[in-house]
């Protein structure tokens, strides 16, 4: 079995946003990147497929910059066993991805796709969905366990209501939840061995791919400011100040 796992480098999730003085976007010079925790969450549940002897190769891919080779050798390093870099300068938005994902996966025929539920720069929870439905093929969304066997895979999601655990069919996508599993600690060895592992680089324009970008962003703005708090003698005083501020 080949696994296909989405990797997106995104602002780590550590750092303090800032917006761009002149609101075009967010502040990324100087600021660290790293994977997606989500996809850290993805790729460590393919590797454990492949330790449990259910799969044989694990494929990390990523679409994003010249630049984003480091954060696919992180993906390497983790325990892929090969990277494909689709190389674009331009932000990509849902659909596109999952486009570009399905000629991906119509070039390494893969029996699973693995990816994040969402990505943590914009939140869209989408790709994973719009895959499964370009690819017609069945989908499992937030999971926090998976067992494969055969040609199948059963799969407990977190919904509303709790936890509903189906069966799908393989090939299919699962896109992963925080509880599926926590992602190993890189090693310095396994860094090491990274820099010899193959990394395919294919072009975006290569593949022919239709853009989906329907949605243009036109301004960028931090949340408000909190105003200080006021000090108030009674009960009275505050429903007085609820009132002036038309709150009650």
């Amino acid at each position: 079995m080949k696994i296909l796992v989405g990797y997106k480098r995104v602002v780590d999730y550590n750092v303090r946003i800032q917006v761009r003085p002149d609101g075009s976007g967010v502040v990324t010079e100087g600021v660290k990147l790293s994977a997606n925790p989500f996809d850290d969450i993805a790729l460590e549940e393919a590797l454990r497929l492949r330790e449990k002897g259910i799969a044989t190769e694990v494929i990390v891919a990523t679409i994003g910059p010249a630049d984003a080779q480091a954060h696919l050798r992180n993906g390497l390093a983790m325990g892929a066993n090969r990277a494909i870099h689709v190389v674009t300068a331009d932000a990509i938005q849902p659909l596109t991805a999952a486009r570009v994902l399905l000629k991906l996966i119509e070039k390494e025929q893969p029996q699973l796709v693995i990816l994040g539920k969402q990505a943590i720069d914009d939140d869209c929870n989408q790709t994973g969905q719009m895959l499964a439905a370009l690819w017609n093929r069945p989908q499992a969304t937030f999971a926090s366990k998976v067992e494969v066997s055969a040609n199948v895979a059963k799969v407990t999601r977190e919904v509303d209501a709790g936890l509903e655990t189906i069966e799908v069919d393989l090939p299919a996508v699962i896109t992963t939840d925080l509880r599926l599993n926590e992602p190993r600690f890189i090693k310095l060895p396994d860094i090491m061995k990274a820099k010899s592992k193959p990394m395919e680089s294919i072009d975006f324009a290569s593949l022919g791919v239709e853009s989906g970008d329907h949605l243009k962003t036109t301004n960028y703005a931090p949340p408000p400011k909190r105003s200080k708090g006021v000090m108030v003698k009674d009960a009275a005083e505050l429903v007085a100040a609820l009132k002036t501020k038309g709150l009650l």
